[in-house]
C-alpha cells in the first residue's frame, strides 16, 4: 500500500509539473477600448500552452477564436472588443486541475487619439541611425545577458553605443537647425551574436533594444520631440526578422516563414511585382527568398503572422503618439496585405503617413506602389508615400557634369520631373540626395567645388516638389562612400561621445567647411518653415538653357521663383523667355538677401549660382543665422 501511494504522489507530481503553465511572452501586454478594429489578436508563448482552455473573466469581452499551431508552444486568442470598457481582466488558461491567470489591461484610449498629426511636404525629415548619432547613456552600451557584448568604435561593424537618450539631449540642436521631423532607423530588440547594431534583424517586435533605452523612454523623446514642434517616423519591418527571434528559434508552424525549411535567398529582383510578363518562379524567389540568411522572410500569408504585424504597428501608434511609418523592404512583402495594413492604420489615425522603400531605378516602378496608382489598377497599395530613389541616382549626377549638352547635367532634372505624370500625387514621395544605404551626397576631392555642388543640390531638394529628408550629418557635409563599406556609411557623429576629440554640435568646434555648410541650410531650412508655397504650390518649369533651370512654385497670387545655374561659366538669361513667371521688378534672393532687378531684358548669371527668388512682401532677418 506504502508503495502504491509512492507511485500515485510521484504520478501526481509529474503531472502537476508536466501541465504547470510557463507562460514566456503575452503579445501585445495590454491594449485599448474603442479602437476602430474591436478584434484583438493575443499571442500567447509558453511551455506546452497550446491545448489548453480558454476563458476570460470579463463579461463585455467575447471570445471569437482560439487557435492551436503545430508547435504546441504557441497560443492565439482573438478577443471580441466591439462592448468591452477600459479595465483589468485575467485571461484564464486550464488543464485539467492546473490554471494560470494571466492578467490584462484594456487601458483608455485618449479622447484625441486618432487625430495623429502624419509627415508631409510642410516637413524636412532627419534620418538618425541611433546607434551612431550620439551616446547619452554609456552604461547601456552593453546589456547583460544579449548575444553581442562586443562596443568598439573602430569596427563599422560593431555597435558603437548611440541611444534615446543621445537623439534626446540633441533635440535642441535639431529644432535650431530647422529639422521638423527626426526618422529613426529601426529601435526594436536586435538580440543577434553580431552586426545588428542597425536594427533590421528584430527578435522583439514589442520591445526597444535595451542598449538604446527602454519603451518608457522612446514615448518619452515622442512626447519631448512634439513639445519642439517635432515630428517622429519609426522605422518598421515586415518582410522579416531576425534568426534569433522566437518565432525563428521556436516556429510556430512550417508555414510562418516562407522556405522556412530550405534557406533561399531573394532574387532582389522585385519589377516582378508588377512586371505583366512575370513568371510564377521569377515573383516567388524574390518576395518570399529571404533578404539575408540571418534575417528569415516572414509568410504574410500566414493570416496570424499579418494579424499579428499589423496589429504590432497599431500598437506603437498608439502607445507612442508617433507621427509616421517608413516601411523597410516594401516591394518585398505581400501586396494585398501591406494593402490592408495602410489601410487599417489610415482607418485608425487618418492624417497618418506611411512611407515605404521602393529601390527602384525607375518612376513607373515606384508609381505603381503609391496610393491610387492607375499602373496598380484594379489593387491599390494603400501607401501615401513612396521613396524617389530614380530623383536621388539623377542629383548624384546631375550637379556634377557642368554641361549645357541636352540630356546632361540639369536637363537631366528636367526631363525626369517631366514625367511625374505617372505619380498619383508627386508632392508626397520622399526625396533624398542621401541615406544610410548609399554613398553620400558630398565628396571630399574639392571642398570649394564641392561646396557650391552641396549647396545647389540643397536648394533644389528643399524648393521642388516632395518631402525633403536630410541623412544626420548632411548639415556638416560628412563624406563616405558605399565601396567603404555600409558600416562607414554610419559613421558616428563627432562630439556625440564625450570621448571625442571635437564636437560639432557645437559651432566653435566645427570646421570653416562645415560652418558654411551647417549655415546655408540651416537659414533655408528655417524659411521652408510654414512656408506653404513650398509645401503646397504648383511647379511650373521650363527647359534647361545654357545649363540653367529655372522653376517656379506657386500658391493663389504669390510664387516663389528659383534660377539655378548648373555650370561653371557666367550664362545670360534673355528674361522675355521667362516673363509668365518673372514679374518686371526687383525680388528679394533669400539666399544672401539681396534684391535682383528683373526690369532688364536679360539678366547675367554668375557661375555656379543660386537664385531663390520671392514675388511676396517677405524678409528674412540674417541676424539670426
Amino acid at each position: 500500500m506504502k508503495k502504491e501511494l509512492f507511485v500515485l504522489s510521484c504520478f501526481c507530481l509529474f503531472s502537476s509539473f508536466l501541465y504547470s503553465f510557463k507562460i514566456t511572452n503575452v503579445e501585445p501586454e495590454f491594449w485599448w477600448s474603442n479602437m476602430t478594429n474591436t478584434e484583438l489578436q493575443v499571442m500567447l508563448y509558453g511551455e506546452d500552452i497550446a491545448h489548453a482552455k480558454v476563458s476570460i473573466s470579463s463579461p463585455d469581452i467575447l471570445i471569437k477564436e482560439v487557435v492551436s499551431l503545430e508547435n504546441p508552444n504557441y497560443l492565439i486568442i482573438y478577443l471580441d472588443l466591439a462592448q468591452a470598457n477600459a479595465g483589468k481582466f485575467e485571461i484564464t488558461l486550464s488543464k485539467g486541475k492546473e490554471k494560470k491567470q494571466i492578467p490584462y489591461e484594456l487601458k483608455q484610449r485618449k479622447t484625441d487619439a486618432k487625430a495623429v498629426n502624419g509627415f508631409n511636404s510642410s516637413d524636412v525629415l532627419y534620418l538618425i541611425m541611433p546607434d551612431r548619432f550620439a551616446n547619452g547613456n554609456p552604461n547601456n552600451d552593453i546589456v547583460k545577458g544579449m548575444r553581442e557584448t562586443k562596443i568598439d568604435r573602430n569596427d563599422q561593424y560593431a555597435r558603437h553605443g548611440g541611444d534615446i537618450q543621445g537623439i534626446s539631449e540633441r533635440l535642441d540642436y535639431l529644432k535650431d537647425l530647422g529639422i521638423t521631423a527626426i526618422w529613426l532607423n529601426p529601435i526594436c530588440e536586435n538580440d543577434m551574436p553580431s552586426s545588428s547594431y542597425h536594427g533590421y534583424a528584430v527578435t522583439d517586435f514589442y520591445r526597444v533594444d535595451r542598449r538604446f533605452g527602454s519603451n518608457e523612454e522612446f514615448k518619452q523623446l515622442v512626447e519631448k520631440a512634439h513639445s519642439k514642434n517635432i515630428k517622429v517616423v519609426m522605422d518598421m519591418i515586415f518582410n522579416h526578422c531576425g534568426s534569433y527571434h522566437h518565432f525563428f528559434q521556436d516556429m510556430p508552424s512550417k508555414d510562418w516563414f516562407n522556405f522556412s525549411q530550405n534557406y533561399t535567398q531573394t532574387s532582389y529582383k522585385t519589377t516582378t511585382q508588377y512586371d505583366p510578363y512575370t513568371s510564377d518562379f521569377d515573383k516567388k524567389i524574390a518576395t518570399k527568398g529571404w533578404f539575408v540568411e540571418s534575417m528569415p522572410d516572414l509568410n504574410h500569408q500566414n493570416r496570424h503572422v499579418a494579424r499579428y504585424l499589423i496589429q504590432n504597428s497599431i500598437w506603437w501608434i498608439e502607445y507612442t503618439g508617433i507621427n509616421g511609418i517608413r516601411q523597410d523592404t516594401h516591394p518585398y512583402a505581400d501586396f494585398d496585405v501591406m494593402a490592408t495594413w495602410c489601410e487599417e492604420v489610415t482607418d485608425e489615425y487618418p492624417d497618418f503617413n506611411i512611407v515605404g522603400e521602393t529601390w527602384y531605378d525607375n518612376n513607373v516602378g515606384i508609381s505603381y506602389w503609391q496610393k491610387d496608382s492607375k499602373l496598380a489598377a484594379p489593387k491599390n497599395s494603400n501607401l501615401r508615400s513612396v521613396m524617389d530613389f530614380p530623383l536621388m541616382n539623377i542629383m548624384n549626377v546631375a550637379f556634377d557634369e557642368n554641361s549645357t549638352e541636352w540630356g546632361k547635367g540639369l536637363q537631366r532634372i528636367y526631363e525626369y520631373l517631366g514625367q511625374d505624370l505617372v505619380y498619383p500625387n508627386p508632392n508626397e514621395l520622399l526625396i533624398f540626395l542621401d541615406n544610410h544605404d548609399t554613398s553620400r551626397f558630398y565628396k571630399t576631392k574639392d571642398e570649394t567645388e564641392n561646396l557650391n555642388r552641396f549647396k545647389q543640390a540643397i536648394s533644389f531638394l528643399l524648393t521642388t516638389r516632395g518631402i525633403p529628408e536630410l541623412y544626420y550629418g548632411t548639415e556638416i557635409v560628412m563624406a563616405a562612400d558605399k565601396s567603404e563599406g555600409d558600416g562607414n556609411l554610419r559613421k558616428t557623429f563627432p562630439g556625440g561621445w564625450k570621448e571625442d576629440k571635437r564636437n560639432a554640435f557645437n559651432e566653435e568646434e566645427r570646421t570653416t567647411i562645415e560652418n558654411k555648410a551647417f549655415r546655408f541650410l540651416k537659414k533655408l531650412l528655417h524659411w521652408r518653415q510654414g512656408n506653404k508655397i513650398i509645401s503646397e504650390g504648383s511647379l511650373k518649369h521650363f527647359t534647361v538653357k545654357n545649363g540653367v533651370y529655372v522653376y517656379e512654385r506657386k500658391l493663389n497670387n504669390q510664387s516663389i521663383l528659383v534660377l539655378i545655374n548648373g555650370t561653371d561659366k557666367e550664362q545670360t538669361l534673355s528674361l522675355s523667355d521667362y516673363r509668365e513667371c518673372i514679374p518686371k521688378k526687383s525680388l528679394n534672393n533669400v539666399i544672401d538677401n539681396e534684391l535682383i532687378d528683373c526690369t532688364t531684358k536679360e539678366l547675367v548669371f554668375p557661375p555656379r549660382a543660386i537664385y531663390i527668388l520671392e514675388n511676396l512682401e517677405l524678409t528674412i532677418d540674417d541676424s539670426k543665422f
